[in-house]
């Protein structure tokens, strides 16, 4: 087999990632070269993902690039990939996951005073804020991480909210001032995970990537997107999911909450069936909210 050709973001975190399966590959025998494409939502960082429509904008250009077969993988954060692969792909390889938590940087959570400012560009992490401290002024941040680990102490922000695995890959755990439970603060969908697209007729590329792949992160994932799936939302609403496996049974964790954190709903299952499971998370969140909204609760546009 030729060099495979890996799609990836062009972001510092991104490239990191890429070489990572780059190097998970060369373990395997096979060499690779990096793709580097923009997406949407790296070229309109002034615009919060909520108004971009969340799901897809980091993920939709490498899709494509793998679809015309200008690419022969799609290297995603697992968590910026769509519920939904497109016709003619599918999510082939999870890759080891690393701690699906969020953590905050510049300050811990008991550090932050009264009115203190914390900020994040995710709905879900701003919800889950407000929630347990409602006191907080939660702003908006975009932008890569440098740019997100350089705001705690400028221009009045005093923490931010980010991702454990993104810091652990960045070499920049040091900076962690507290790592948020996900027993509470539940992480988004596939949070710390990678996710490693194919085209469905490209049998040797499934077969190479599958060498890679963790069977437990896949099923955690697997059930995580589920759940998404069913909701049919994307990462403009506030909601998350997390999973663990244990001797073959998936415990799957998930909230949905009102956008001002003043409601919630969370509930936990377990099943052995990833699909199954997360799709049975969704129906029954939903029902306990008796089929109707939480006040403050974000829909589609």
């Amino acid at each position: 087999m030729s060099d495979l050709r890996l799609a990836t973001r062009r972001s510092p975190l991104a490239l990191i990632q890429a070489r990572l399966v780059q190097d998970r590959l060369r373990g395997c025998g096979v060499e690779s070269q990096l793709v580097e494409i923009e997406t949407s939502g790296d070229q309109r960082l002034d615009v919060p993902l909520s108004v971009l429509g969340g799901e897809g904008v980091f993920a939709v250009e490498i899709q494509r690039a793998l679809l015309r077969g200008e690419a022969d993988v799609a290297v995603h954060s697992a968590k910026d990939l769509p519920s939904q692969s497109p016709d003619g792909l599918m999510l082939a390889s999870v890759p080891e996951r690393l701690d699906p938590s969020d953590v905050l940087v510049g300050r811990s959570l008991a550090g932050l005073g009264p009115g203190a400012s914390v900020a994040t560009g995710s709905p879900r992490r701003r919800a889950l804020l407000l929630e347990r401290r409602p006191d907080l002024r939660v702003v908006e941040l975009r932008g890569n991480m440098a740019t997100r680990l350089a705001a705690p102490g400028s221009n009045g922000v005093d923490a931010v909210v980010a991702a454990a695995a993104a810091l652990w890959r960045l070499g920049e755990s040091a900076r962690i001032a507290e790592r948020l439970d996900p027993s509470w603060f539940v992480p988004q969908v596939g949070q710390g995970a990678l996710a490693l697209e194919a085209r469905m007729d490209d049998l040797d590329t499934l077969v190479l990537l599958g060498q890679i792949n963790d069977e437990n992160a896949f099923a955690c994932v697997g059930a995580e997107r589920a759940f998404l799936r069913e909701l049919g939302l994307g990462c403009s609403i506030p909601a998350g999911a997390h999973a663990t496996v244990n001797n073959g049974v998936i415990s799957l964790h998930g909230v949905m909450i009102g956008v001002d954190g003043t409601k919630s709903v969370r509930l936990s299952l377990e099943g052995t069936n990833p699909e199954a499971l997360g799709w049975r998370l969704a129906t029954t969140l939903r029902d306990e909210l008796g089929g109707g909204a939480l006040p403050g609760w974000a829909t589609d546009p």
